[in-house]
Formats: C-alpha cells, sequence, structure tokens
C-alpha cells in the first residue's frame, strides 16, 4: 500500500515536471517563430512553419513567386527546422497513432536507482521497461536522451479465435499449479495492475476473446493464430472449440488440485461456465484430470493451456434394449435396493454403483470415461445349446450337453432355451452377474446343463427319445422357477436333437430291420395263403360252374325225353308242354349262367397256384357229371330208349334224312302201296310244277306196328320233307 502511494506520488510530481518542461518549450518556441515573423522576406505563419513537410512543400510555390536570392532560403530553413526539432528535442513530445500502443523504455535515473532483482517491468520510475504504456495521442516530457519509446500495434483477436498470453514478468506460480492465475488488470492492457495484484509470470490461465486490446507487449508475450507456428503450437488450438451435435466432449483439465485417492475423475464444480472460466475451477476445488463433467454440442472458449477435450458419440440405446448403468464416480455409495435384494447394490442416479433406473432407447449424453452403460435385451432372447449362433453371440461359447443315461450310455442333447428380463428387472441382473454374458456363463448354462445331466440318469435312452414331450415340459416347469431367482423370466425350453450312441443304434437299426422284415415275410405268408385260397375257390368255381352245366344238361336231357314220351300222348299238348319245358330250361339255364358269372366274377382273384390240380379235378368232374347223366338217363328212359333219344337228337341236330320223300308200303299184305306211292309222287310233281308250296309232306303210313297185337289203331308217322319225323 505503501510502495503504491509512493508510486503515484512519484508520477505527480514528474507530470508537474514534464507539464513545465513543455511549457518553457511552448514558449521559446512562440519566440522563435515571432523573430522569424519579423523578417520581410518570409511570408509564412506560424501555422505553415509547425506543419508537417508536405504543408512546407505546399509554401514554396508563393516563395517562389517572391523574388529572392539563394542566400534568403536559408533562414527559412533554419527557422523551419528549429520549428521541428526544439518541441521533439526539448519537450519530449511523442504523438500515439489510434490503433498503436507506445511501450516506454527509461535509460536512466538521476538517483541511479535500478529494478530489484528479478524483475522486468518498472512500476516506480526505475530504469528500464516501463509498466505504464502510451495510449493514442500526445504526449509530453518523453526526451529523446532519457526515453525511447516503441510503437506497437494493438492486439487483435478475429471471430472465432482465441489469444493466448505468457506473462514476462509477476509472482512465481505455486509448485501446485502450472497456470498463472487469473487477476484484474482490464484484460492484461493495465500491466501496471496485473503486477500491483499479484499476477505471476508464465503461461496464463486467462486468455482474450475476440476483440481489440493494447497489451503492453514488454510484459505480455500474445500468441495468436497468425503466430500460433512461431510458438510452437497448432492454429487449431486457438480456435473456439465446437462440439459437434451428436457428440460429447470428455474433458480433461491440465491444472488443479491431483485426484484424491480411490477416484478416477474430477467431481462436478459449479459456476465455471463449462471450463471457460478456469480461474473459478481452480477456486472452486477443481481437479486436475479427466473430469467427470462432460461438454455438450456447441461452442467453448476454452483455454488449451487448461482444457483438452476428446469428441466422442453420444451413447445410443436401441429399440428392444435398455441401458444399465454403472457409475464409477458421484457421490457416496447409498444402497436402495431394499433387504429384500441381497444379491448385489442399487443406487440413484449420481451415486456411485449400480443406477436403479436404466436408460431407455435413445441417444444420451453419458462420459462412457467414467461411466459404463451395459446394454440388456429386453425383448425374447434365444439361446442354443448346439451349433448355432444367434445374432446377439451371447451363446457362441455354449455346445449341445453331453448327458449319461440310466443304461450308462452317453449320448449328446441339443436346447434351446428361450428367456426375458423386464427393463425394471435389467439393473437387478447386472447388479448381480454384472454383465448378460455373465448371466448366460454363470448362471444359464450350470442351472440348465446340470438339470440335464441330472434328469437324464434316471431314464435309458430309449425311454428319453421316446418320452421326449414329457421331458421337455418336466424341464421348462423346472427352469422357468430357477431362473425366477436370478430375475429372468424363462419363457420356454426346447429339446433338439437327441444323438443316441452309434452302436446303441445300430443295434436298434438291426433289430427293428428284422422286426419289419419277420412282419414282411408274415404279409408275404399271408398273401400267399390268401393266393392258395383264391385259386382253391377259383378252381371250386370252375368245378361248380361245369357241374351246374352237367345239371342243366341232365335236367334238359330229362325234359326232353319227357317231352318226346309225351308228344306221343297228346299232339296238342305237346307244343305247349314243350314250350313250357324250353322256357323252364332257359330260365334255368340263364340262371345257371347268372350264378356262373357271379361265382366266375368272386373268385378270379385266387392264385394260379392250384390251377393245373383244378383243371385235373374239373376233368373228372366232368367225366363223373357225364357219366351220372347217362346213368342218370338210362334208369328214366332205359337203355334202348335213352339210346333212341340220344340218336334221334344227333339226327335232328346234323338234318341226317333216314326216309324217302315218298314211301310206298303194302297195308295188310296188300300191294296197293306202290299205287298210293306213285300218286303221290304225281301230286308232288304237279304240286312243284304249279308254284305251290307243300310243306310239309306226309305221307302216312297204315301199316300196323309189328307188335301190336290187340286191335288197336295203328300208328301214324308223319315224315315231312323236311326230314324231321313226329309220330302220334
Amino acid at each position: 500500500m505503501k510502495f503504491s502511494q509512493h508510486s503515484s506520488s512519484r508520477n505527480k510530481q514528474h507530470n508537474i515536471l514534464r507539464f513545465a518542461a513543455s511549457a518553457i518549450a511552448t514558449l521559446a518556441l512562440a519566440g522563435s517563430i515571432h523573430t522569424a515573423s519579423a523578417n520581410p522576406i518570409k511570408k509564412a505563419t506560424t501555422q505553415e512553419i509547425a506543419s508537417v513537410p508536405t504543408q512546407i512543400q505546399q509554401t514554396q510555390p508563393a516563395i517562389a513567386q517572391i523574388p529572392m536570392s539563394p542566400w534568403g532560403l536559408i533562414p527559412v530553413i533554419v527557422v523551419g527546422g528549429l520549428a521541428i526539432f526544439v518541441p521533439l528535442f526539448f519537450g519530449g513530445l511523442v504523438v500515439i497513432g489510434e490503433r498503436e500502443v507506445g511501450i516506454v523504455v527509461k535509460k536512466f535515473v538521476i538517483s541511479g536507482r535500478g529494478l530489484p532483482a528479478g524483475r522486468l517491468i518498472a512500476m516506480n520510475g526505475e530504469a528500464g521497461l516501463q509498466a505504464d504504456t502510451l495510449a493514442p495521442g500526445w504526449h509530453w516530457g518523453y526526451w529523446p536522451w532519457q526515453y525511447s519509446v516503441k510503437k506497437e500495434s494493438v492486439v487483435v483477436v478475429p471471430q472465432g479465435e482465441i489469444a493466448l498470453l505468457v506473462a514476462e514478468d509477476g509472482a512465481h506460480i505455486p509448485p501446485e499449479r502450472i497456470l498463472g492465475k487469473v487477476v484484474e488488470c482490464d484484460n492484461f492492457q493495465d500491466a501496471r495492475k496485473f503486477l500491483s495484484n499479484g499476477g505471476e509470470k508464465g503461461r496464463q490461465m486467462g486468455f482474450l476473446t475476440a476483440g481489440t486490446y493494447r497489451i503492453n507487449t514488454a510484459l505480455f508475450k500474445v500468441i495468436t493464430v497468425a503466430n500460433a507456428s512461431k510458438h510452437g503450437m497448432s492454429p487449431e488450438y486457438l480456435r473456439v472449440y465446437h462440439v459437434a451435435g451428436d457428440k460429447v466432449g470428455i474433458v480433461t483439465t491440465l491444472d488443479g488440485l491431483p485426484i484424491p485417492g480411490g477416484e478416477i475423475a474430477g467431481p462436478i464444480i459449479a459456476a465455471h461456465d463449462n471450463f471457460q472460466n478456469g480461474q473459478r475451477f481452480i477456486d472452486g476445488g477443481g481437479r486436475r484430470g479427466l473430469q467427470e463433467q462432460i461438454l455438450l454440442s456447441g461452442s467453448w472458449n476454452l483455454n488449451p493451456w487448461f482444457v483438452q477435450v476428446e469428441q466422442v458419440p453420444m451413447t445410443e440405446i436401441p429399440i428392444g434394449y435398455v441401458g444399465v448403468v454403472i457409475s464409477f464416480v458421484g457421490k457416496a455409495h447409498e444402497d436402495v435396493s431394499g433387504a429384500a435384494f441381497t444379491h448385489g447394490n442399487l443406487v440413484n442416479s449420481g451415486h456411485k454403483g449400480v443406477w436403479v433406473e436404466p436408460l431407455y432407447p435413445g441417444k444420451h449424453p453419458i462420459n462412457t470415461r467414467v461411466m459404463k452403460i451395459e446394454l440388456v435385451p429386453t425383448t425374447n432372447i434365444v439361446l442354443n445349446w448346439s451349433g448355432r449362433t444367434e445374432r446377439h453371440n451371447y451363446d457362441a461359447k455354449l455346445g449341445s450337453l453331453t448327458v449319461r443315461s440310466r443304461d450308462g450310455f452317453a449320448f449328446d442333447l441339443e436346447v434351446a432355451q428361450i428367456i426375458h428380463v423386464g427393463a425394471l428387472d435389467a439393473p437387478k441382473v447386472i447388479s448381480r452377474v454384472g454383465a448378460m454374458q455373465n448371466l448366460v456363463d454363470h448362471v444359464l448354462e450350470p442351472t440348465i446343463g446340470n438339470y440335464f445331466r441330472n434328469s437324464a440318469q434316471d431314464y435309458t435312452v430309449l425311454d428319453f427319445l421316446s418320452a421326449r414331450s414329457e421331458r421337455q415340459a418336466e424341464a421348462a416347469d423346472y427352469i422357468r422357477v430357477a431362473l425366477r431367482a436370478y430375475d429372468v423370466q424363462a419363457i420356454d425350453t426346447l429339446i433338439g436333437d437327441i444323438q443316441p450312441p452309434a452302436t446303441l443304434m445300430q443295434t436298434q437299426t438291426d433289430r427293428k430291420i428284422a422286426e419289419e422284415q419277420r412282419k414282411t415275410f408274415e404279409v408275404q405268408q399271408q398273401a400267399q395263403t390268401q393266393r392258395q385260397q383264391l385259386v382253391r375257390e377259383t378252381a371250386l368255381a370252375d368245378i361248380q360252374q361245369d357241374m351246374v352245366k352237367s345239371e342243366q344238361g341232365v335236367m334238359i336231357a330229362e325234359l326232353k325225353a319227357k317231352a318226346d314220351i309225351q308228344q306221343e300222348a297228346v299232339r296238342s299238348e305237346q307244343g305247349v308242354k314243350i314250350a313250357e319245358l324250353k322256357a323252364n330250361a332257359k330260365v334255368k339255364e340263364m340262371t345257371g349262367e347268372a350264378e356262373a358269372i357271379r361265382l366266375r366274377a368272386n373268385a378270379e382273384a385266387e392264385s394260379l397256384r392250384l390251377k393245373s390240380i383244378a383243371e385235373a379235378e374239373a376233368i373228372r368232374a366232368t367225366g363223373n357229371a357225364k357219366a351220372e347223366t347217362y346213368r342218370t338217363g338210362v334208369e328214366a328212359l332205359g337203355t334202348q330208349g335213352y339210346t333212341a333219344m340220344q340218336l334221334m337228337q344227333i339226327i335232328g341236330d346234323r338234318h341226317v334224312r333216314l326216309i324217302p320223300d315218298v314211301l310206298v308200303g303194302g297195308n295188310n299184305g296188300s300191294t296197293n302201296g306202290l299205287v298210293d306211292g306213285l300218286l303221290s309222287m304225281i301230286l308232288w310233281n304237279q304240286t312243284a310244277k304249279s308254284g305251290e308250296v307243300i310243306s310239309p309232306l306226309h305221307v302216312k303210313s297204315t301199316e300196323p306196328r309189328a307188335n301190336q297185337q290187340d286191335g288197336t289203331a295203328p300208328t301214324v308217322v308223319d315224315f315231312p320233307l323236311d326230314g324231321n319225323v313226329s309220330g302220334s
């Protein structure tokens, strides 16, 4: 405080001395100008003398109009030089442009006092680089023999860029920090305030945003995009940092207190405007290193010496999944899972541990360096204990189960398990097992594998194969209860392919083949038996057909014999009876043929194996039938009668004539028969010539029978011309 009061008093004294010196120089300048104006040769005004050389050149044409000798120009030149030199040299005038800043260097002091050790910028009038700069305008009292003023351009930071500063003087940065603290110094434009308020030398925490600044370049080295490469930096570091819309920025700070043991990231610090105000971050207890807080999409003014940002995509939770958050940072662990859940811990959001609320489908700005998102499918999951692998690859390490049956056979069993994890149960599952893959490897695989290994020992291989549906239902009930204890829903358990031992299957195959062959042989034997029966029935049917024909023939012969006998009795009734007998015979014959057709149709399916035997039996039966027919005819008609009937039948069938057309015979031993015969011939010839048809022409023989002794009427025999014989 004393130092600042002393320096201000000294500044006031210097200002008074400078004002006095300026006043004396002005009076001297005015006196010289007045003396010059008294010269009648030169007619220039005071303004023309004090103007710049261009203005002197403009007065030269007017002077040239006055005729004078070359020697008359010497006083003018001398007076003009004095007008310019005296204010600059004796008045110490310094002119600073509008976009300039004057850096003052004091060459010496009368007292001989120098800067303290380790200081570069003079604060109290010491010789050397001065803290105060010259603003735009006229400044008096900076005599060239004592002061040197260097004009620097103002610092311009374009839009979208920042400028970093390195202080050449100030206090030392504490060992626990690497950047100089931010002090009140009008954005580094007031070097005196920077040094007076404890500004530290070296790289600065503060930086310049877009704008124009008058910086004392003797104290501050300004790094911009234009000169970044000269200072070994990439120009991209000095541009406003942009975070894309679908990404988040993971921040690592390079200054601050160390992260305490047991933590992996610094806690969230309030009111530092997303790391844009580094000093507030440091004052709030910010830690150097990885930060829990992230940067969302937008543009940020960040000091690259203080903050490094890595952009990563937002965490996307696909449809059909939820994301269980496992946080490695945050508030102290407070379990909210309740007393019933004893297999893990669940915490609220913002705490360290497994969050009780999952992330639902969408994009979430998650710091993946300090948090882990475990995706849990909420749709049905199919796990295969076989060579097949689903798209989720949870079952990539699962293979078919090798189990052993009760009868000691080892066989492979393929199983498919369908499970479901609810959205609200997902944090419990992850808290219990850590990941979905662990659920498959450490819970489902041993549970399902051990169940089938144990249950297979209660059944033989063949029982397991034959009662597959029952085994599947039992497995589904057991696994459903077992998985519910792990907050997992078992939708269904399916048994796939069962691969028994090859030797057992070969034995079963051989046995099955033998059994099928035995059945085949039995069927073939039955077929052969049926074939034999068919042949036998066919033969019997054929025999019966022949027997029917024989019987019909016997009946016909009998009827014909009866008809012949009856014809001898009554001629008038002969035709009717014969017709009736023929009709009856025809009906019976048709009935027999119908019965034969029916029997033949039923017998067509009989095999031909016994055909030869049947034919032999048929021939024998036929012979027997004919013999029986003959015997029956002989018994009915007698030997002579049946023989006569057969002869008459043959004669009738073959149309054999036994008598001539005209028969000449005697009557009672007389010879009148010849006359009758001649008359008959004449009558027949005349009838034939006249075109008359006499059919039949009968010649009656009245000759009595040789054996007729009782005097009855003689037998009349008609001999028609066609050869048929009938008698009455």
